[in-house]
């Protein structure tokens, strides 16, 4: 099968690769970047999992293709905070326990900063809509809502 090369940029990082074309997004980043902070879930789009964002914006990278995003930037998890210095999403996320199992965990923030950047003052309505395509099984949701709305109040953007 021929291979397709990509040019994309992965968590301020430029980089090439060549491809299968039947590669999808999710598999790039975990398998050929050996980036694992991104999750599978279903394999279908439907649980939200493997949320990452493609040029700002969340993207299911279980069901988009690897190809589709020659060109784009894309930030996972492992792109935002560090070990020593922990996003301010992922701070608040650990302080409210909205963490529990870790499995959504990423997909949350992500969505999360993404509404952020959108709406640096969003309500709580706009935050459980904004994080309603990905499941959580753990917390509730409840968690979840409280460290994004601490985390827009820290950011500037609280009420």
């Amino acid at each position: 099968m021929d291979k397709i090369r990509i040019r994309v940029e992965v968590n301020g990082k430029p980089l090439s690769a060549e491809i299968e074309p039947h590669v999808t997004l999710l598999e790039f980043i975990r398998v050929h970047l050996g980036l694992t902070g991104t999750k599978e879930g279903c394999g279908r789009g439907d649980c939200g999992a493997c949320t990452v964002l493609v040029d700002g914006e969340p993207v299911l990278s279980c069901i988009k293709m690897a190809f589709q995003v020659d060109g784009c930037s894309i930030t996972t998890i492992e792109g935002i905070g560090e070990n020593e210095r922990l996003d301010i999403l992922q701070r608040c996320f650990v302080d409210h326990g909205a963490i529990q199992c870790g499995f959504c965990t990423p997909a949350m923030i992500l969505v999360a900063k993404a509404l952020l950047r959108r709406q640096p003052n969003p309500s709580r309505d706009m935050i459980r809509r904004a994080i309603s395509g990905v499941l959580c099984r753990c917390t509730g949701y409840r968690k979840i809502v409280d460290a994004i709305e601490t985390a827009a109040g820290e950011q500037g953007g609280g009420r």
